[in-house]
């Protein structure tokens, strides 16, 4: 028999008693936090004397075989280098020209130029389908809804079919005028000009016979712009007839040429005639004054002074003054220049006229530009001072004045002069102002030319390969004469300059002379008369614009214009 003992399920208090005695147990083997983290540290060290899973395992030897792998290529790099290394393929191609290895070194350039040219990209365009839908319905569509300039066909809109009413045309109609710009170029003709621009030639002879009638052709300057109007021509095998012709012939000169009493319908025929258009100009001069500064250039420049203007200013003064010890900073400087203002709005700057420098508002130097010659006179009359000669060439010296022994006749014998050493060709300038005596052939002095100075001076200038002056000629200090060349007793291009002095040769390194003219009488009073007159204007009163004149003044064609007119008006 069973025995209540031996069934639990029999005896359920009993088996209630396991169960909280189960509990009770395990309940007394949890650990509370404090012990957990006393013994964390000796749970950690555990896995690390654990046995590795295949896992890591498996991780270590993919490791190895990598480092393996890396180990052996970095060996493989290593043993390539050294073996690249003593073949030597790209020495230095600059040492050792001529040798073997400079021939491999050469090698391997163009092995590696021939390499780079054989990956040379392909720069043909790459052909792709057009993003818009293709045919000639959907382009006919695009092309009905869009706008084109007439200058490209206009042929936009939409088309519509030719019907029994439309006649077709048996050619293209042309413009009924054609409007173009000339332009004379330096050394070309007037007729020339006008025969490429499509002028037909008998309407060259008749604009030409015109214009010349106003104006000398050849006083037309060169870049002169000239509109044109082409009318329309009889047939397709006829030249165009001129039907206007304007241009700016000179700074208060406009000459336009038209075409009168022409027909109507078909604009053949007529007659051109010219018209001259006079422009008012005035020409009151331009004057600016202003400081000299630390620099008197720029201090002219930065007040508007022209370049030229301001070259020919201290070309001036340099002559007169030594302009590093005798010019200021605080001093002003007072410069006027020719200068024209038109009524249509164009400005042209001429020449120097007055030069001056002022010192505590009194003036310090005055020179005026007088006379037909274009020299400058000081206010009292006293024409510009030279100081000093100018380097004939700009050239060292090779022999100067005195004894020598003749490079050609070998024996010694006087040298009357210096030689200044030149290439051929080189352009020789006179020394100062004075008339050419003699220019031409002079023996072993080969081509020559002699200049009186005046007060007994003269100089010579020989062994010229061309002469530029002539006899009776007057030149001016600096002025071109001729050119260095080897003619006569000569060795080779040189210049050979000589100086007399009453007819007695002399040495030209002993003389420093200066060059003066003086007024007197009435020339005196009518300089001193313009030298007033020109410290009279005001400076800058030049700059302003002309007011126009009643009959210079076109009335507005545009109705916002006369409104705009009416508003500054009141």
């Amino acid at each position: 028999m069973d025995t209540p003992s031996d069934h639990p399920d029999r005896n359920p208090g009993a088996n209630d008693a396991g169960r909280d005695d189960g509990r009770a147990r395990t309940r007394d083997h949890r650990v509370d936090a404090e012990t957990a983290r006393e013994l964390a540290p000796y749970f950690q060290n555990s896995k690390k004397y654990a046995p590795p899973s295949k896992q890591a395992q498996v991780k270590r030897q993919v490791l190895a075989r990598v480092r393996g792998w890396g180990e052996r290529y970095d060996e493989w790099k290593l043993s390539a280098s050294a073996w690249l290394e003593g073949l030597d393929l790209a020495p230095d191609l600059a040492e050792n020209i001529g040798s073997r290895r400079w021939f491999r070194g050469l090698g391997t350039m163009v092995a590696l130029a021939a390499l780079a040219l054989a990956f040379w990209p392909n720069l043909t365009p790459l052909e792709a389908r057009s993003a818009m839908p293709e045919g000639e319905e959907i382009r006919d569509e695009f092309r009905s809804q869009m706008i084109m300039p007439l200058a490209l066909g206009g042929d936009s809109g939409r088309r519509m079919g030719p019907t029994e009413d439309v006649i077709p045309l048996a050619s293209a109609p042309e413009r009924p005028q054609i409007e173009r710009l000339a332009t004379l170029a330096p050394g070309d003709s007037f007729a020339s000009m006008l025969r490429r621009a499509g002028v037909s030639a008998r309407d060259i002879g008749e604009v030409s016979a015109l214009i010349g009638g106003a104006m000398p052709l050849s006083e037309i300057e060169p870049g002169t712009q000239i509109d044109l109007v082409l009318g329309r021509r009889p047939d397709s095998d006829s030249p165009r007839p001129l039907d206007a012709l304007k241009f700016r012939a000179r700074f208060d000169l406009e000459l336009e040429i038209g075409r009168q009493n022409a027909d109507a319908e078909t604009g053949q025929g007529g007659v051109l005639s010219l018209a001259r258009n006079v422009i008012r100009v005035d020409d009151t001069p331009l004057r600016v004054r202003g400081n000299v500064g630390s620099s008197l250039y720029r201090s002219m420049r930065a007040a508007g002074v022209p370049a030229s203007a301001v070259q020919d200013y201290l070309r001036v003064l340099d002559d007169q003054i030594d302009m590093d010890r005798e010019v200021r900073s605080s001093d002003e400087f007072d410069i006027i220049i020719a200068y024209r203002r038109a009524a249509t709005g164009e400005r042209q700057a001429g020449k120097l006229l007055y030069a001056g420098i002022d010192r505590a508002g009194e003036p310090r130097t005055q020179l005026m530009r007088w006379g037909s010659n274009d020299r400058f006179f000081e206010a009292s009359g006293v024409g510009e001072q030279r100081r000093g000669l100018v380097a004939p060439v700009p050239g060292p010296i090779s022999s100067r004045y005195g004894m020598r022994r003749h490079p050609i006749l070998g024996y010694r014998r006087m040298h009357s002069g210096m030689d200044f050493r030149a290439r051929h060709g080189t352009p020789i300038v006179a020394v100062t102002d004075g008339r050419v005596t003699s220019a031409g052939r002079a023996g072993g002095c080969g081509i020559a030319v002699r200049l009186d100075h005046g007060g007994g001076l003269q100089t010579r200038y020989c062994h010229m390969s061309r002469m530029a002056v002539r006899r009776g000629q007057d030149v001016r200090r600096g002025q071109v004469i001729g050119y260095v060349g080897s003619t006569g007793l000569s060795t080779g291009p040189h210049l050979h300059y000589e100086m007399y002095r009453s007819g007695r040769a002399i040495n030209p390194a002993s003389v420093d002379f200066v060059t003066r003219s003086v007024l007197s009488g009435t020339e005196l009073l009518d300089f001193r008369r313009q030298l007033l007159q020109l410290r009279e204007i005001e400076p800058g009163a030049a700059l302003e614009d002309l007011e126009p004149l009643p009959s210079e003044t076109e009335e507005p064609l545009r109705e916002i214009e006369k409104i705009d007119i009416a508003r500054r008006s009141n």
